[in-house]
């Protein structure tokens, strides 16, 4: 056709026009695919509500098919990174708990664990805090895992799906509140522990959370497990099998869609991870579908760690959860006050009038920070979303040389192109869901 109606008056059409009336797009597209002369670029993003952040995507189709696609990152560049590089190595874990805000204290953890092997002191961690972390990450697992879940059923137009899932993760987020302050951003996991220990009605509001999550966990699958609307996007599409999953450094939930058993707690376990009771899930099917089922009972597996947990808090009632040596604990090891915000009385009181040792420490560790062996180290750990990893360097001063996070997220995006080109537009949204990435980790 090369009559343009929507053109203004005078204006002649250049090329050839298309003019889509409804039930003739099919005959368009063959058309246009026997001319072969053009193709359609599309900027999916950065504003998009189906990109997960601010990222963009760009489409390249003939139709509907996408011929190319490419990933464009750095819009939420935060400069992370290069900001550690002039703060204490206590004040890094209020930098990384920025990156994936979602995963916010997987960052914490994988940090931390860097910094204490290099200050030699991963086996002297206190008991209790390694099960505190635990306890925080499986639970944190949990959360982000609902996030991507109900995400994706948004994106399918399925908005209960997303409001189930974001109720049961306001639940988790108050029990994060309630020990470490904050809903998310914690900065709660330091070097050498864990900011505070639990309240003292933690358990019983860790019992609680677990009785909710028991009894809604099962509406997600009740929702979309069997729908056929949410099987029909998602059975086939994004396949990403073992190979393309090793070529391209993927890992977590899409590396087990495939049916590898590849999960970082069984196979170089950190935190006494090999001492909890807990299995793999794996799927066979390496597409979305198979990547919900796995988060899906992820969510049951991690629930199974933290039962496990409340059984050892109660053992471990009163024991320290920060390392002893007070050129490594203060001031993370907090007694907080009766406002729940600043130092208890007895803390200060002995810091500044009965311990002229501890308020050199006190001082000491505020202004200048811990020093850390000269040396590098690099820890990974099972994020939700994959191996998440972070790499210091440090020269011998109170500041990291250089920080560095492997976010599993920035790995998976560049195998956008492998699961998508060939397929449909509306397949991509379903794509990126499924492996979902983060921009915070991405970016950093």
């Amino acid at each position: 056709m090369s009559t343009d109606y929507y053109a203004p008056s005078g204006e002649e059409a250049t090329g050839t026009v298309y003019t889509p009336m409804g039930g003739d797009w099919t005959e368009i597209a063959q058309e246009q695919a026997e001319r072969g002369d053009e193709t359609l670029v599309i900027n999916m993003g950065p504003q998009h509500p189906a990109t997960h952040g601010v990222l963009r995507l760009i489409l390249e189709c003939e139709g509907e098919t996408v011929v190319s696609i490419r990933p464009g990152i750095g819009f939420l560049h935060t400069g992370i990174e290069k900001n550690m590089e002039y703060r204490t190595w206590a004040q890094g874990s209020a930098f990384v708990t920025r990156m994936d805000y979602v995963a916010p204290l997987f960052n914490e953890v994988a940090y931390c664990l860097s910094v204490e092997r290099l200050l030699g002191i991963e086996d002297e961690i206190p008991e209790r805090a390694q099960i505190i972390r635990v306890l925080m990450m499986e639970l944190n697992r949990i959360s982000s895992h609902l996030v991507a879940i109900g995400s994706t059923g948004n994106e399918l137009g399925a908005t209960s799906v997303m409001m189930a899932g974001f109720r049961e993760r306001e639940m988790i987020l108050d029990f994060f509140e309630a020990v470490s302050g904050l809903r998310m951003n914690h900065a709660y996991v330091r070097p050498g522990g864990v900011a505070v220990d639990i309240p003292e009605n933690g358990l019983a509001q860790l019992r609680q959370l677990i009785d909710w999550l028991e009894k809604h966990l099962p509406e997600i699958a009740l929702l979309i497990k069997e729908n056929p609307i949410f099987k029909l996007r998602n059975e086939g599409i994004g396949i990403q099998d073992l190979a393309g999953c090793m070529a391209l450094g993927v890992t977590g939930p899409v590396l087990r869609s495939t049916g590898y058993a590849w999960d970082l707690r069984k196979q170089q376990p950190y935190c006494g991870y090999e001492t909890y009771d807990f299995d793999v899930p794996t799927a066979d099917t390496a597409d979305c579908y198979g990547r919900f089922l796995v988060r899906l009972q992820e969510m049951w597996e991690s629930l199974k760690i933290v039962r496990q947990t409340v059984d050892r808090l109660e053992a471990t009632a009163g024991q320290p959860v920060m390392h002893p040596d007070p050129k490594i604990g203060s001031p993370a090891d907090l007694s907080v006050g009766p406002d729940g915000q600043g130092n208890s009385h007895e803390h200060i009181k002995h810091i500044m009038g009965e311990s002229m040792e501890a308020l050199i420490h006190h001082f000491k560790m505020v202004t200048e920070g811990e020093r850390v062996p000269a040396g590098q180290a690099y820890v990974p750990i099972e994020s939700p979303k994959g191996e998440l990893g972070c790499h210091v360097v440090s020269d011998g001063g109170t500041r990291p040389y250089r920080a560095h996070m492997r976010d599993p997220g920035f790995n998976h995006l560049q195998s956008v192109p492998l699961m998508c080109e060939g397929g449909m537009i509306s397949d991509v949204i379903m794509s990126v869901a499924s492996i979902d990435p983060v921009m915070g980790g991405v970016d950093r």
